[in-house]
């Protein structure tokens, strides 16, 4: 919701189906139909950009992206590079902030020297559909700026760009550049980026490159705050918390005991705030002074949709 208006939060529904059967009907469940009901950001918009993920379906486990999105304001992206759809962005215009972003996880290699980019019909819908670097020019800047955010919104502000979906989980060139898009970008505490979310994002990917046999989705995303919401630059949303799920549905069969937790399906959510109370993840009061208050809870995908359930409303879950 904007800032200012009251009521949003007593509609939000959150759905993530669990099964408690075999690893085919969990997935069936967990991963094939996960729904998102967020009104904090709106609902959907249909837009030249795409009225849905139809261009771009293969980032999403048995092609079902998230679906039953009310209200007003997300657009989903289909994003594209070098002429050719690199993932998934559904995004929302006023708060100029993603909601989530999915991808296939493919193998990982250096971090590129990259400009930040934009996506041009977001600014004009009879732009290219190529996303494009932000350039000096002024009519380019105050077009995109009236729907997404720019790099002036993130100077001095505090926070540095956090990925959804990151550079590092890509083995080509061409994906890992497509990444940097701020479409793709989230404001993200320099402590989470930089350490305990960097680590879970180490982990999965050690996870996919060791015992993964075939395709890894991923869906990461964000968790809006209780009350009013935070921004930067009185412009772009911040999020209380980051979360991420992840399927692979062919593993290796003699997995070790210490791994067979974390397939087919596994989750994670971790803190942006080091102020948040304890409800969603709880601080570690052991915890180094340099990472306190930015734990990052690793959990199964039933865990990490009951805590979406209780801060973000109710849940139902797939009958036997």
């Amino acid at each position: 919701m904007l800032k200012g208006r009251k009521g949003d939060l007593g509609l939000i529904n959150l759905e993530l189906c669990l099964c408690r059967m075999s690893h085919k009907k969990m997935l069936q469940c967990s991963m094939g139909a996960l729904l998102l009901l967020l009104p904090w950001f709106g609902g959907l918009v249909l837009g030249e950009i795409g009225e849905d993920f139809s261009q771009c379906l293969n980032f999403f486990y048995k092609e079902t992206p998230p679906t039953g999105i009310v209200g007003q304001g997300y657009q989903p992206i289909c994003q594209r590079y070098q002429n050719q759809y690199r993932f998934a962005t559904l995004y929302h215009r006023q708060h100029r902030s993603p909601l989530y972003s999915a991808y296939k996880l493919s193998g990982s290699g250096n971090r590129p020297d990259q400009a930040w980019m934009f996506e041009p019909q977001l600014a004009d819908s009879c732009a290219s559909s190529e996303m494009q670097n932000f350039t000096k020019s002024t009519l380019v800047h105050q077009n995109v700026k009236e729907n997404q955010a720019v790099k002036a919104d993130y100077k001095n502000s505090g926070f540095t760009k956090g990925h959804l979906n990151p550079s590092g989980h890509h083995e080509t060139e061409q994906d890992r550049r497509a990444t940097f898009t701020l479409t793709n970008i989230v404001p993200q505490h320099k402590t989470s980026n930089n350490g305990l979310w960097n680590v879970l994002e180490q982990e999965v990917l050690e996870s996919f490159e060791d015992f993964c046999t075939g395709t890894m989705h991923v869906i990461t995303g964000v968790m809006p705050y209780e009350s009013e919401p935070q921004w930067i630059n009185n412009r772009v949303s911040v999020p209380e918390y980051m979360w991420s799920a992840y399927c692979c549905p062919s593993f290796k069969s003699d997995l070790p005991k210490s791994e067979q937790s974390f397939f087919p399906t596994y989750a994670a959510v971790g803190r942006n705030d080091p102020n948040s109370g304890d409800e969603v993840v709880r601080v570690n009061a052991k915890a180094k002074p340099s990472v306190k208050g930015y734990e990052v809870k690793r959990m199964s995908l039933k865990d990490l949709e009951k805590r979406l359930s209780r801060r973000l409303g109710r849940a139902r879950q797939c009958q036997d």
